[in-house]
């Protein structure tokens, strides 16, 4: 059995978990600020004196604008008060599901790279052990390096583990702030409309 290429694979996975935090992180770090920013620019629309929203806000594709539109279209349709809370509830949900995509893979990553890092260590300090056992302590270098080279695992997935959980936990701050403010704007929009 190689030992060897179990251990790269390892190595392998975690370089690989950390690429793909820095890219959800990239990607929701865009997305949350350019939400954030839409949220205002319709919040302020929708305020009230305001004039109506510029057609161009509102069939922007963001989630603001998603959620706005799906409001307004449902708005003509709704007949009690009951009817305003489900097509409220919809649009927030919607828009918290766009607003959580992908933490889901920080979160894995987050759970999964100390696991691999610990796994990375234990197959290297097997096979440290596999060639003490076949040389004896005749080289006590080679041995200090297979062991060093071990616990070079067990940092990398650590050291990816809080990269990963320091974007995810600022992330779902954001998720909070953003679903507050969308809150808003679905009342904002649902003021438009009061049934019996």
């Amino acid at each position: 059995m190689n030992l060897n290429l179990f251990h790269d694979i390892t190595f392998y996975a975690l370089y690989a978990g950390l690429a793909l935090t820095a890219f959800v992180a990239v990607e929701r770090l865009i997305f949350y600020v350019m939400t954030n920013k839409k949220t205002a620019e319709l919040e302020d629309a929708l305020a009230p004196g305001a004039a109506a929203p510029a057609a161009g806000l509102l069939a922007a594709n963001n989630v603001p604008a998603k959620v706005s539109r799906l409001l307004l279209d449902r708005l003509p349709k709704i007949k009690s008060r009951h009817d305003l809370e489900d097509a409220s509830e919809e649009a927030y949900i919607e828009a918290r599901l766009e607003l959580n995509k992908n933490l889901w893979l920080l979160d894995t990553i987050v759970t999964a790279s100390p696991l691999l890092g610990l796994l990375g260590t234990i197959l290297g300090i097997i096979d440290t052990f596999t060639v003490l056992a076949s040389s004896g302590i005749s080289d006590p270098s080679g041995v200090s390096a297979g062991i060093g080279t071990a616990l070079i695992a067990t940092a990398l997935g650590i050291s990816v583990a809080l990269t990963g959980l320091l974007f995810f936990n600022y992330f779902q701050n954001r998720v909070e702030f953003l679903s507050d403010r969308i809150k808003v704007l679905i009342l904002r929009i649902s003021e438009t409309r009061q049934p019996a």
